[in-house]
């Protein structure tokens, strides 16, 4: 894995976001966290933008399908692959596919199938492909 790899972890349930940024921390990836979209897309414009972004879909304040929305409406952001990280498969409000996730992995998540999500998708994004 190169150094210096980043990841951003969306997800409102903080023990859950600490486990993932702890796992990813330890794999050495630069790890940024966000309760909600909201918090996500600040972090986003305060920097650094990040390889990968893990996103739960069902969150306050602003949920992950309105977080996409936002993402993708900004052309500094738009090209960050996204892995969604749900529970909620058949229960989702929208298909999941309407928000264009890059990955879909479902909760809960087994840790290699996370690790090898993360290392393909942040891959592509520094060797210059974002799908």
């Amino acid at each position: 894995m190169e150094p210096n790899r980043c990841v951003l972890v969306v997800d409102d349930d903080e023990d859950l976001r600490q486990a993932v940024s702890s796992v990813l921390s330890e794999e050495g990836y630069q790890v940024l966290e966000a309760a909600n979209g909201a918090e996500a897309l600040s972090r986003l414009h305060s920097g650094p933008i990040p390889d990968v972004i893990l996103l739960d879909l069902m969150m306050p304040v602003m949920n992950g399908a309105q977080f996409r929305i936002a993402q993708t409406s900004d052309p500094s952001l738009a090209e960050v692959p996204v892995v969604v990280m749900t529970a909620a498969g058949a229960r989702a409000e929208e298909p999941i596919e309407a928000i264009r996730p890059t990955r879909v992995l479902h909760k809960p998540v087994g840790l290699m199938p996370l690790l090898d999500t993360v290392e393909e998708v942040a891959s592509r994004r520094r060797n210059g492909g974002t799908k």
